[in-house]
């Protein structure tokens, strides 16, 4: 009889370089929220199951690879297709509504990051000592205005130019999630804020 012979495993592909490192960061955003800038490659290699000098491999150093995740976390891509499948909903009350719990969203990841990182001693902006332009929260935030901006249309029949209207509504959302340091404790939920800005803060019956 023929011997029986054990198949081989087949050795999965290689990764390529940008997909290792795109995986390093995956597996360190979450890290990022719990140690910040504190996190250890230790940790980092552990919870993305590769050897820690894999790390080093795929970044200068520790400090490329927080900046990366750093980016990452503060871009609003997913927010953005939020918005853009706001689109599908037949009122403007609630296309608003849908837009408002997606900037909500990244301003608290954004909060999140920033606090976690402020208590590590770590400065996204820095760079090999120096401080550069930075683009970041301010600039998603420009994007995330620019794409609310764009669930206004013609029938609408707004006092202001579109842009405008996305702006003062951002600013109601901003200011509605400022608790304490002077601002009070009280806040809107998402619906009473949309009410708010298409109606005013009189009710009807004045």
């Amino acid at each position: 009889m023929p011997e029986e012979t054990t198949p081989r495993r087949r050795r999965a592909p290689a990764m390529s370089p940008e997909d290792r490192r795109e995986a390093i960061v995956q597996a360190t955003v979450p890290l990022l929220f719990t140690h910040g800038a504190n996190v250890t490659t230790s940790q980092i290699a552990k919870a993305a199951g590769i050897a820690e000098g894999t790390v080093f491999r795929a970044f200068k150093d520790k400090q490329e690879l927080i900046r990366t995740c750093v980016q990452a976390i503060l871009a609003a891509d997913a927010e953005l297709e939020l918005i853009d499948e706001a689109r599908a909903a037949s009122t403007l009350a609630a296309r608003l509504s849908w837009a408002i719990s997606a900037v909500s969203g990244y301003l608290d990841r954004m909060w999140a990051l920033a606090g976690v990182l402020r208590e590590s001693g770590f400065d996204p902006r820095e760079k090999h000592g120096e401080h550069g332009e930075h683009h970041g929260p301010q600039a998603e935030m420009q994007r995330l205005s620019e794409r609310v901006a764009s669930l206004f249309g013609p029938e609408d029949h707004l006092r202001v130019d579109p842009s405008l209207a996305a702006r003062l509504l951002l600013g109601l959302v901003f200011t509605n999630r400022m608790q304490g340091r002077g601002f009070g404790d009280a806040t809107a939920d998402v619906d009473r804020l949309v009410e708010v800005f298409l109606h005013g803060a009189l009710r009807g019956d004045q």
